[in-house]
């Protein structure tokens, strides 16, 4: 509705900052420098193209939300049907699950921290690789969630306002401490620490398109539904400036500050340590472990919540809306986020945070290209919102409400793109799962659909 078009681009900009300051969000960056064997300036380089890739990408994705004020669930029935929009939106609920549970995890390290941080105790014996204080953190960070979402979330958005500069604020006090403890050295070696010693020119440049094409994936889930959040935007330029703000330039203010940390616990510390809290944990601040674990604590519960949890939650519950309530599809998602998250530390990590974060977004992929290729090559920006909200029959009905050819699209180029990141003959294009899935998606949907639609 007209009257709900209320976000300038400080509110996009805010999705954005919030979403690259998880602590998820800082384990991937930093793995990132670590993983790949590249330079940490060609891993910097690398995050930078892609928030503007990234930033590209929404900006198409964004426009109809926008301009017709639609949520994702029901733009996806202009190219899946009144019945196929079901499967993005339950395979956007099960990717949501998953990354929910993980959050979960991370934010309750920061828990973890704090309670170490004001007693000096330490976590004691290990089960599936948790220690005692791991597993109570994680217990009340999973029912902190349930607790919040079950008295209503009005205070979010200002809870996510307040612990964003906090997030930059923590991490450059970290920063400067890793500085002194280093003696200076930090900035020579952030440019040469994670190199291969035994790297090309061509192993630099790989690595730089497997960097890009891992960020990409990781913002795979919010490049499809970017317009649940597009459609409260006041115009088409809001939108716009607020990605231009929101992508590039947290992505350089944040990718800076995991490389620099990330090479000084290096130095100062000898290992490679990709979650802040233990960082944190090796400074013996207690100060800083206070002020660290609470921000983190709140960035992450914040977004988690946001980004996470509430798509899960929509998306199960529109699989059976009248047997499975708002309230009953969020202690579904709890229950599947307390086992997964669970299980990251001793099973789910093994996998290793890449191959992780590529799979879920090689599997959205070719929604993204069949979304983009019919709403811009075959509707050229025209859509009928009556018959988008139709129970049946209209134009976006197609056959038993299912579009084939977006389904037959979507299964071919979604087994392509998965088997990239698995299969062994495929490994030469690690990296490139997200952007394969979407391209040849996109491809295949262009050839399977009517040369011309009803627009």
């Amino acid at each position: 509705m007209p009257h709900e078009k209320t976000w300038g681009w400080f509110a996009i900009f805010n999705i954005w900052a919030n979403d690259i300051q998880s602590l998820f969000g800082y384990s991937l960056v930093a793995s990132l420098f670590i993983s790949y064997g590249v330079s940490g300036w060609t891993a910097f380089a690398a995050l930078i193209v892609a928030g503007l890739l990234v930033m590209a990408l929404v900006n198409l994705s964004g426009v109809a939300g926008q301009r017709y004020g639609i949520p994702y669930p029901v733009l996806a029935r202009a190219s899946q049907g009144l019945q196929g929009a079901k499967l993005p939106a339950i395979l956007r609920a099960v990717v949501a699950v998953f990354w929910y549970g993980v959050q979960v995890y991370f934010a309750s390290t920061a828990l973890a921290l704090l309670i170490c941080s004001v007693t000096g105790i330490t976590s004691g014996g290990t089960f599936l690789g948790l220690g005692t204080i791991d597993w109570i953190s994680f217990v009340l960070v999973w029912a902190f969630h349930i607790v919040i979402f079950w008295r209503g979330m009005n205070w979010v958005e200002t809870f996510l306002n307040i612990a964003g500069p906090f997030v930059y604020a923590v991490m450059i006090g970290l920063l400067i401490v890793l500085w002194i403890k280093s003696d200076g050295q930090l900035w020579s070696q952030a440019q040469t620490i994670f190199a291969n010693p035994d790297g090309t020119v061509w192993t630099e440049i790989s690595g730089f398109i497997a960097i890009v094409g891992t960020m990409v994936s990781y913002f795979a889930a919010v490049l499809i539904n970017f317009s649940d959040f597009s459609r409260y935007a006041k115009s088409k330029r809001a939108m716009v400036l607020g990605n231009l703000a929101g992508l590039p330039l947290n992505m350089v203010i944040f990718s800076a500050l995991a490389l620099l940390t990330t090479a000084g616990a290096a130095v100062v510390y000898g290992e490679e340590i990709i979650n802040p809290t233990a960082i944190v944990e090796r400074t013996d601040s207690v100060v800083l472990g206070i002020i660290a674990a609470i921000t983190f604590f709140a960035a992450t519960v914040g977004i988690n919540l946001v980004a996470n949890f509430i798509p899960a939650v929509n998306g199960i519950a529109s699989l059976a809306p009248r047997h499975i309530s708002f309230r009953m599809a969020g202690a579904i998602t709890s229950g599947f986020a307390l086992v997964i998250g669970g299980l990251w530390v001793s099973f789910i990590a093994d996998v290793g945070i890449s191959g992780f974060v590529n799979t879920l977004g090689a599997t959205l992929a070719p929604l993204y290209g069949i979304m983009i290729t019919d709403y811009f090559l075959l509707r050229k920006g025209h859509l009928d919102k009556k018959d988008l909200y139709a129970r049946s029959g209209g134009r976006y009905h197609y056959k038993n409400g299912w579009n084939d050819a977006a389904l037959i699209a979507f299964i071919i180029a979604a087994i392509f793109s998965v088997a990239t990141v698995w299969v062994p003959v495929l490994a030469v294009l690690s990296g490139y799962a997200w952007i394969f899935g979407a391209v040849l998606g996109a491809i295949i949907y262009r050839v399977l659909a009517p040369s011309r639609v009803i627009i």
